[in-house]
């Protein structure tokens, strides 16, 4: 009787802490939910009762051009933004995780941006990828100087060839990248390319075009402009917090595992490759699943441009549901509204499902 007492005060009291987050659940997730379900099966402006109308939202999502357009903005940029940010975040990981000295500092400074307020940074962005902006500056300076560029890191590339060739002559632990030999080809590539541009010897252009990122509708790749602008601060913004993670999975993994691989004569690709990377699974897992239902859901970047970039441009399925709660100069589309979250929501599970299905699993790649 005593054990039974004990196990029913234990059970009280956990779900005396539950209570809070099983009513915040209920309240702001199922019950906000059933009602969205309901309100994408009528018309409803806010202000008159709903009138049921059946499925009539649905149909009327599949023949609205915006929705097209704001399915393929989000498929295009989850994916792009998800495997970027997971790649990155990956190899960023390994990098700080080899750091011997100032490993917390680097941490640090590496986690920076995303400690920064989403308005904040979105404003920064828009002032680097406005027409004139230093994204703009830096393209055209690219375009005017891509002979030289090229001639860069074509000597660059042949003079480290030869170094690191002639090196393994006598020594056969050399790498390809290795850094005293990458400052010598880097100072030739640098003498050889100042000594061109120096005789005008290659072209140099003279073009000041200014790109339009933001108030354009122009596409690219599938995504407008204005989205891949979006996409780059996402990715800068996210990378850290998703760097974290990994670097918290590398530190679980047994030092004695890269120590028997050194001995067995593996390199270090090698090692990341059949080591760090399946044991990283489940951390890849994550980072792929929450980076799918944040890009999936984003909105908060597309709202903050506002009036600096067409709606066609700029749309996505999380800013669609709140373009028809609140469209400029009209009455809102409660049901309209609805429907494209329902369908959003849907287009997430199956998503987050597929990807762990066919792709990448917590149990393994």
């Amino acid at each position: 009787m005593g054990d039974d007492r004990y196990d029913n005060a234990e059970r009280r009291t956990a779900w005396l802490f539950l209570a809070p987050f099983l009513i915040l659940l209920s309240v702001f997730f199922f019950f906000a939910a059933i009602r969205s379900a309901w309100f994408s099966l009528t018309e409803y402006n806010l202000f008159d009762p709903p009138k049921f109308i059946g499925l009539s939202n649905y149909v009327q999502l599949v023949t609205d051009p915006l929705f097209g357009l704001a399915l393929r903005n989000s498929l295009t940029f989850a994916i792009f933004v998800t495997v970027s940010q997971t790649v990155l975040a990956m190899l960023l990981a390994v990098f700080v995780n080899r750091i011997a000295h100032a490993k917390g500092l680097t941490r640090t400074i590496f986690y920076f941006p995303s400690i920064v307020s989403s308005t904040v940074m979105t404003l920064i962005f828009l002032w680097l990828f406005q027409r004139q902006g230093i994204v703009t500056d830096i393209i055209n300076w690219a375009q005017n100087h891509g002979a030289h560029i090229l001639s860069f890191v074509a000597v660059l590339v042949i003079v480290q060839a030869a170094l690191v060739l002639r090196a393994r002559q006598s020594y056969v632990d050399v790498r390809a990248a290795d850094p005293f030999f990458l400052l010598f080809a880097v100072l030739a590539a640098s003498l050889v390319t100042f000594a061109l541009r120096l005789g005008q010897v290659l072209p140099v252009g003279t073009l000041t075009e200014p790109i339009s990122w933001l108030n354009t509708r122009d596409t690219l790749l599938f995504m407008p402009r204005t989205m891949w602008a979006i996409a780059v601060m996402n990715i800068f913004t996210t990378v850290p917090t998703m760097m974290l993670l990994y670097l918290a999975g590398l530190q679980s993994i047994s030092g004695a595992l890269y120590e028997a691989a050194d001995i067995d004569g593996a390199t270090k690709w090698q090692q990341f490759r059949k080591i760090t990377v399946p044991l990283l699974a489940p951390v890849t897992f994550a980072v792929v699943t929450l980076g799918l239902i944040g890009t999936l859901q984003m909105f908060d970047q597309v709202a903050i441009l506002g009036n600096a970039a067409p709606i066609e441009s700029r749309v996505t399925l999380g800013y669609y549901t709140y373009y028809n709660t609140f469209p400029p100069g009209g009455s809102p589309r409660i049901g309209m509204a609805s429907a494209g979250a329902i369908c959003l929501g849907i287009l997430t599970l199956i998503i987050v499902f597929l990807q762990r299905r066919l792709g990448i699993s917590d149990k393994g790649i």
